[in-house]
C-alpha cells in the first residue's frame, strides 16, 4: 500500500501544501471548513509526517542533540532526565551520543548532529571541561555553535563567549568544607579529581580560598588528585590513614570517590564519621542510599537539565540570553560528616 504523504493530503483537500502544514503544526489560521477538510484526510489514511517532511516544510526537526561523556556516572542520566522532562512540553525529542571520554568521538557526533540538521545541541563533559583544550577542538565546536544553537553544561571553552548553564562549583565546595569547620573539623584533606579537568581545579582552588578564609592551615599532602572513580577514593584515603598524621575530615571531588574512601575507611576498622568524616559532591541517587548515608552537595542536576533545554529553546526562537545562567548548588547533611571527637 502506497504511503500517504503531505502532497496527497494537499491534492485531495485542494489546498496548498503549506496550508495542511499550518493545520498539522497549527501555526497560523486556517478557515473552519479547510481545517475540517484536512483533518478528515489526515484521520482517514492515519497520516503521520516524518521528521524530514517536517523539517523541510517548517526548517525545523524537532530534535535536539545531547552529547555526553559517560553515561554510566549517574550524574549524567539525571541531568537527561531533567531535559527530556522540559523537552517534552514543547514536543522536542533527544538524539543521545555517549562519547565515553573520546574526544575524537565528540567530534564524530558533532558531524552526525549537523547532518542530522538538529535543531539545538546540549553539550556536557569532554572537551569543555579541560583546563587547556586543543585549539582545533575549540574552534570545531564554536564552528558548529554558529550554525546550530548550542548550549555548554557546566564546562567552558576558554577564550569563546559560547552559551552556558552550571551550577557553582566553587561555591558548592566553600558550602561542605565550611560544614566540616562548623563541626570542628580543621584539619582536613581532599581526595580526587584529574587534575587537567577545571572541575577539579575549580573545586581545589576554592578549597584552598575556603581554609585559608577561615585561618587554617592546608597541608599539601593530603591534598590528593586521582581520577572521579570508586577505587580513586579508595586509593587515596589509603594513602591518607597510612599517613603519621592524618585528617579528621575529607572533602571528595564527587561522590564516587566519597563511597570509595568510605570503603576504605570502613574496612580500616574505622567508623564514620565519629573516626573521620567524608563529604562528596553531585548528590547522586546512590549517596542517600550508601551506608552511612552520605553529605553531599547537589547540583540540582534535574533542574540543571531543564534550564539547559530552557536556554536553547529561547536560542532557537532567536530570543536573547545571558551568556552565563548560574545554578545555586545545595548542601545535603547526611551521615557520613558529624562533631569532631577528641
Amino acid at each position: 500500500m502506497k504511503q500517504v504523504t503531505i502532497y496527497d493530503i494537499a491534492k485531495e483537500a485542494k489546498v496548498s501544501i503549506s496550508t495542511v502544514s499550518r493545520v498539522l503544526n497549527d501555526t497560523a489560521p486556517v478557515r473552519g471548513s479547510t481545517r475540517a477538510k484536512i483533518e478528515e484526510l489526515i484521520q482517514k489514511y492515519n497520516f503521520q509526517p516524518n521528521a524530514m517532511a517536517r523539517s523541510l516544510l517548517s526548517k525545523e526537526t524537532g530534535i535536539i542533540g545531547v552529547i555526553v561523556p559517560d553515561l554510566t556516572n549517574p550524574f549524567f542520566p539525571e541531568v537527561f532526565a531533567g531535559a527530556e522532562q522540559e523537552a517534552q512540553q514543547s514536543g522536542h525529542t533527544f538524539l543521545l551520543s555517549n562519547t565515553i571520554g573520546d574526544y575524537a568521538k565528540e567530534s564524530e557526533y558533532l558531524s552526525i548532529l549537523r547532518e542530522k540538521r538538529v535543531d539545538g545541541i546540549i553539550f556536557l563533559g569532554g572537551r569543555i571541561n579541560l583546563k587547556n583544550c586543543e585549539e582545533h577542538l575549540v574552534q570545531e565546536l564554536v564552528q558548529c555553535a554558529s550554525v546550530i544553537p548550542t548550549v555548554l553544561v557546566n564546562g567552558a571553552l576558554r577564550g569563546t563567549d559560547l552559551v552556558r548553564v552550571a551550577t557553582d562549583e566553587s561555591a558548592g565546595t566553600a558550602l561542605a568544607v565550611r560544614h566540616l569547620i562548623e563541626m570542628g573539623h580543621t584539619e582536613i584533606g581532599f581526595i580526587g579529581g584529574e587534575s587537567h579537568m577545571t572541575t577539579t581545579s575549580i573545586k581545589l582552588r576554592a578549597f584552598r580560598k575556603t581554609m585559608k578564609d577561615e585561618g587554617l592551615k592546608i597541608r599539601e599532602g593530603w591534598l590528593l588528585p586521582d581520577s572521579f572513580s570508586i577505587d580513586s577514593g579508595k586509593r587515596q584515603m589509603l594513602k591518607l590513614l597510612a599517613m603519621k598524621e592524618r585528617p579528621t575530615a575529607v572533602f571528595c571531588v564527587n561522590d564516587y570517590t566519597a563511597i570509595g574512601a568510605i570503603k576504605a575507611a570502613t574496612e580500616a576498622g574505622l567508623t564514620i564519621p565519629d573516626d573521620i568524616s567524608i563529604v562528596g559532591f553531585d548528590d547522586i541517587p546512590l549517596a542517600n542510599h550508601f551506608i552511612p548515608e552520605l553529605t553531599t552537595v547537589s547540583q540540582q542536576a534535574h533542574e540543571l537539565g531543564r534550564t539547559a533545554v530552557k536556554v536553547l529553546k529561547a536560542m532557537m526562537n532567536n530570543e536573547n540570553v545571558k551568556k552565563l545562567t548560574s545554578l545555586e548548588p545545595q548542601l545535603i547533611v547526611r551521615q557520613s560528616s558529624g562533631s569532631r571527637r577528641g
